[in-house]
Order: structure tokens, then sequence, then C-alpha cells
């Protein structure tokens, strides 16, 4: 008899358990429907019955919690109607709030009954709030992001994306992917690259480059953060699209072309400079790095010469093909030089020995212009003093000597 009494005792408690919690989810909602609603009081109320094994997996009970929040946004918003101010961290943290809610009451909502039927009786609701709420996810992640605080203003931002493509919006107005849309995936991308977290990152720009608002942008971005990441086959990868895709756009086709310089693969940079250059004949730069080139890569001093005097033709004040010029001829020296005092006979030996001194008087008034451009630079002083001792020039040797010990 005890253990009966017992037993029914448990039924009863549990089923008081249960009812309060319902109870408190009807007040919940109650609450959120009168006018002043206590929000606050609301949240508690539901955040119990989130959290109770009775209620937690009722369609009902998420439902509700997302209509608190729905209300709660609602309130500050119509203070804009009636041209007051709104509190919109407020205003936009509540409406950031519904979607997570309405998602887990959608899905136990489309679950069958006992019966096995499904009887829906809150996704007619929850698709109505979503779309009105659409382009306000949109400001809010504005907002936020004028607030500087990407974190929030990513997950609005994605929000808004996340809506448009849910099954119950197809074909409606609020999937469509206009220019809107692609403006989110943009802004939701570089949110994303200040959040200090790669994977995320490439993610959404890698999202967003599909989308044709300020594509050659995200490009950009992308080869940037494949490059922090060290990911070399990526970079490649990202940087031959956005050849493809920009082909007047120089950034790709230079990147790639230094990512093969400092990977030693010479002859693929090679090809590239030679393509770079049929695009663009008069660009300084391509010559002078392909004079590095054949002088780094290759050894081929004749070549890279040609190559920098390409450049010094174009530009005769571009201070690196000066400077380049000028190397190439005095490291040219110093070889005959090495070359000469490995040789015994006097007569030879003086001979080398000229010759290295007339690649030093050629290197001379390319340092000495590029030295007249950039007195501050190192490289160029000592260059200079090597070329001053080698010529026995005194005076000028004395004189570069007391500018490199200021």
């Amino acid at each position: 008899m005890k253990r009966v009494l017992l037993t029914v005792a448990l039924c009863v408690a549990a089923s008081s358990a249960s009812f309060a919690q319902k109870k408190a989810v009807n007040e919940a909602l109650s609450i959120a429907k009168s006018t002043n609603a206590d929000f606050g009081e609301a949240r508690t109320l539901i955040k119990g019955a989130l959290e109770n094994p009775e209620t937690k997996n009722d369609a009902k009970t998420w439902f509700v919690a997302g209509f608190i929040e729905d209300q709660q946004f609602n309130a500050e918003k119509t203070k804009l109607v009636l041209g007051q101010q709104p509190n919109e961290a407020v205003m936009y943290q509540a409406v950031g709030a519904v979607l997570p809610y309405f998602k887990t009451a959608y899905d136990l909502d489309q679950k069958p009954n006992e019966k096995g039927k499904i009887k829906p009786k809150y996704s007619k609701d929850i698709k109505g709030i979503l779309g009105t709420n659409h382009v306000d996810m949109f400001n809010g992640a504005a907002y936020y992001f004028e607030q500087k605080d990407y974190k929030k203003a990513y997950d609005l931002f994605n929000q808004y994306i996340e809506v448009a493509e849910l099954p119950m919006f197809e074909g409606t107005p609020t999937a469509t992917k206009d220019s809107t849309y692609m403006m989110v995936q943009y802004y939701a991308a570089i949110s994303a690259t200040q959040l200090g977290d790669p994977k995320i990152t490439i993610a959404a720009l890698e999202r967003a480059k599909n989308s044709e608002y300020k594509q050659n942008d995200i490009y950009q971005y992308l080869c940037y953060e494949y490059e922090q990441a060290q990911d070399t086959v990526s970079l490649e990868k990202i940087l031959e699209e956005g050849m493809v895709k920009f082909p007047e756009e120089p950034y790709y086709i230079m990147k790639l072309i230094n990512t093969y310089i400092y990977s030693n693969r010479n002859k693929e940079a090679l090809e590239y400079l030679h393509i770079a250059i049929q695009k663009d004949p008069n660009n300084v730069n391509l010559y002078n790095v392909l004079g590095h080139v054949y002088e780094r890569g290759f050894k081929d001093y004749a070549k890279a010469e040609e190559n920098y005097k390409k450049a010094f033709e174009i530009d005769a004040n571009s201070v690196e093909a000066l400077s380049n010029l000028g190397r190439i001829y005095f490291n040219q020296g110093v070889d005959k030089q090495s070359e000469a005092n490995m040789i015994n006979d006097s007569k030879k030996y003086q001979e080398e020995l000229n010759k290295a001194k007339d690649f030093f008087k050629q290197a001379l008034p390319f340092y000495e212009k590029a030295h007249q451009a950039k007195p501050d630079e190192k490289e160029y002083m000592i260059a200079l003093r090597g070329i001053y001792y080698n010529l026995n020039m005194g005076p000028e040797l004395e004189a570069i000597e007391a500018q490199m010990n200021e």
C-alpha cells in the first residue's frame, strides 16, 4: 500500500513539475504580449522552461523564447515610428537572438505527432517574423560594424544570409540573391577578417568570392589570408583565378611571380614575367625583377644586365635600376679581381686586374647617382667605398668613409 501511494505521489509530483513549466511558458508569452512588457521577467521564465526536461523539447517553448526577443525588438523599433530614439544596442541584440530560437522551434514543429502526422503550429508565425525581420538583421549588422563590434556584426550578417537560404523561403523575395545579399556576403567576410580566426575568415572570404560585389577586393583579402597561413597551394590557386578574372589587375601576376621567386621556381617566374611585360612593356619594375631572376636565379649576368638597362632606358631616375646596374658591374669586378689574385704571371695578373677596374668604372656612375638619390642607403655607400678603394680615388674614399662614420 505504501509503495502504491509513493508511486502515485511521484506521478503527481512529476505532473505538477511539468504543469509548472508549461505554465511558465504561457506566462512568459503573456508578459511578452502585454503593454510595457517586462522582458527580463519573461526571459527568466522561459530560461527555466528551455532547461527543463518536461518542456525543452517542446516547439512552443522555443517559439516563445524567440517571440520574446522579437517583441523586445519591436518595442524599440516602434520608437522610431513615433519619432523617438530607440536603444539600438537593446534593439539589435534582440533581433539577433530571434533566429537561434526559431530554428529549433521550427525543427521541433515539423516532427510528426504520436499518430505519425505533421501538424505544425508555429511554422507560419516563424516564417512571417523572420521574413519581416530579415532587413533588420542587415541593419543590426551595419550598426555593429560601425561600432567596430565585428563579432556581432559577423553573426548578424551571417543570419541575414542564413535566412535567405532557409528552405521555408524558397521562391519568395526573402530568398532573392540580389545586390544586398551580395553586399552582405562581402561585409560578413570583412568582419571575419577582424576576428583573428583564419579558419572563419577564409571560409567567409571563399563564400564571398563567388558574388560580384567588390570581388577583386575579396580575392586580394584571400591571397593575404592564405599567405599568412603559409598555404602556398591555395595561395597560388587563388592568384591564378584572380589573373583570369581580373586580367587588367597587376596584383595577381606580380604576387604570383614573387611567390615563384621566393620558392626558387625561377623558370615559372620568368614565364609569368614575360607575360606581364607583354601587357605592360614600359613597366620599369618588371624589367628590374626580370633582371633579378636572371642574376640571382640563373647567374646569367648578361641577361640581367640587358634587362636592367631596359629599366634604365625607360626611367633613368629609377633608383632601383641604377643600383641594379651598379651592382651587376661591381660584382663582376669583384669576380675578375678574385680571378686575378689566383694568377702568378704578373702580366696576365695585370690584364685581369685592369678588366676588374673596368667593371668598377662602369659601376661608379650608377652607384654615385643612386647615392645622390638615397644618401642614407648603406648598401650604396659600401659599394662606393669599394670602388673608390680599387680605383685609387683617395679623396672620394675619405669622403665616403666620413659619411659612413656619421
